[in-house]
Parts: C-alpha cells; sequence; structure tokens
C-alpha cells in the first residue's frame, strides 16, 4: 500500500454493503485492505482496481481464529485509517427448530470476531490519536427477533458495543460509527433461509449503494450512529424506540415467520 493515499479495511467486503461501502472508499481515494470468506472476493477486488485504488484481498473465514490471525498478520505495518467491521450473517427460523451450529456461527462471526478485531485495531488507533472505526449493526438490534432471535440478539450487543466505545475513546482523536441498515437487497436472507418463505424476504428492500453512500458519509463525518437506508427504514428505527418489545417482538413474527413470505401485506416492523 502507499504511503500517500489513506488505508481502509472492509470486511464482508466481496458483496451487498460490504462490497458497496468498499467502492465508496475506493472513489474517496482510499487504498483498501478487503476481507470476506468466499471466493467472490477476487473478482470483488479486481472491479476496485478498476478505480485506481491499490487493494490487497484477503480471504478468511473469521468466525475461526485462524482467519482472525490471518487478517491480521495481513494488517501488520500498515496504518489503517478506517476500520469497518462489517461482516456478518444471519439464521432464520423457530430457535427450537434451528441446528445449534448455525446458532453458534451467528455469535461467532457477529459477535465474537467483531469483539476480537476490535480490540487490537482500536488500540493501535487509540495509541496513534487518530482513526475511525465503524460497524453495521442494524435496525434489528432495536427489536426481539421472533424467528430470528440469535441474530437479532447479536446485532443488539453490535450496537450497544459500538456505543460504549464511541464514549470511551471521544478524547482520543479516536470515532467510532455504528450504522444501522434496515431489510437490504444483499445475499443475506438467502444464506438465512428466509428468502423465499418469509414476508420480509419476499418484500422490496433498499438498495445496498444508498445504503453505503449514506454509512460512509457517516463514517468520514464521526458520527456516533446512523440509520442507513430508506425513509421506511429509519421510521422503523423511530417506531423501535417507542413501542413495547412485545409489540415489536409480534410484529417481527409476522415479518420472519416461515410461511408467510405469500401474504402481500407488508407492515412496518
Amino acid at each position: 500500500m502507499t504511503d500517500i493515499r489513506p488505508l481502509a479495511l472492509i470486511t464482508g467486503a466481496s458483496s451487498g454493503i460490504g462490497l458497496e461501502l468498499a467502492r465508496q472508499f475506493a472513489v474517496h481515494d482510499y487504498d483498501l485492505v478487503v476481507n470476506a470468506e468466499d471466493e467472490r472476493l477476487e473478482s470483488a477486488a479486481r472491479a476496485l482496481r478498476e478505480t485506481g485504488a491499490e487493494v490487497r484481498a484477503v480471504r478468511a473465514d473469521l468466525r475461526a481464529a485462524e482467519g482472525r490471525y490471518l487478517l491480521l498478520d495481513a494488517l501488520d505495518g500498515l496504518t489503517v485509517d478506517i476500520v469497518v467491521l462489517n461482516a456478518g450473517v444471519g439464521q432464520g427460523g423457530a430457535f427450537v427448530d434451528t441446528d445449534l451450529a448455525d446458532d453458534q456461527e451467528v455469535i461467532d462471526l457477529n459477535v465474537t470476531a467483531t469483539v476480537r478485531l476490535a480490540k487490537p485495531l482500536l488500540r493501535a488507533m487509540v495509541k496513534r490519536g487518530a482513526g475511525r472505526i465503524a460497524f453495521t449493526s442494524s435496525v434489528a438490534s432495536t427489536m426481539p427477533g421472533a424467528f430470528q432471535p440469535v441474530y437479532n440478539a447479536s446485532k443488539s450487543f453490535v450496537q450497544s458495543f459500538a456505543q460504549a466505545l464511541a464514549e470511551e475513546v471521544k478524547d482520543t482523536g479516536v470515532t467510532v460509527t455504528s450504522f444501522m441498515p434496515g431489510p437490504t437487497d444483499t445475499d443475506f436472507f438467502r444464506r438465512a433461509d428466509m428468502e423465499d418463505d418469509t414476508r420480509i424476504g419476499t418484500m422490496k428492500k433498499d438498495d445496498p449503494a444508498t445504503v453505503a453512500e449514506q454509512a460512509f458519509e457517516a463514517i468520514v463525518k464521526g458520527e456516533k450512529k446512523t440509520v442507513a437506508g430508506s425513509l421506511k427504514t429509519k421510521a422503523q428505527e423511530l417506531a423501535g424506540k417507542v413501542l413495547p418489545d412485545g409489540v415489536k417482538a409480534a410484529a417481527h413474527r409476522r415479518m420472519a415467520e416461515p410461511g408467510t413470505g405469500e401474504d402481500p401485506e407488508q407492515p412496518t416492523q
């Protein structure tokens, strides 16, 4: 990487919001380290290099300790100006029916990897007295996720974690941002087995490029929190501040319960 252009690290960057975020940084004159665990990472990196950015692709599964070490080793000797810990996974279905291994993968990536990567990366920024770190939270963090319980809980953790870190480092020259997308047109619902038979899986979703553009603006401005996406998504987050948990859990059930995908109604969560 060069010393002329600042450097951004984006995890989960092979597609969706992560790829669009990487594109935002690339067109705004950042070099990149991009990470994902799937084979699409190399083609994503090639596309990003067409912007003129220098791009290092690190294919590693962050659910495993070996993958996290591989990514951190790739950063050795580099000054990372901005970190976006975006990699995440979901799992739909009733908790009593889902495989425990699948639930654990959600925790391993969304929670454990987030903490284990944030620790050394944030320490380096605080020691340097400069840097920005961002976390992909979710509007789901504001509501109990009936038929998506581990995922929503994991994003509640990320949201609380990010806001706590923002307070801790506020006088260090480092900023911490959490950005909260709503349902977005990515691979998320297919990978979570929610694409075809749930209302949330079949409904119209936000454009990942729009989400990424709003998130990018919040990150570079050092905002502590932003809701990224459509006006509907922003309204969902506002509703989540005032509705009782029981009401939100019941509404989430109507969106996420298997078998609801053919229902044409799309009430706000």
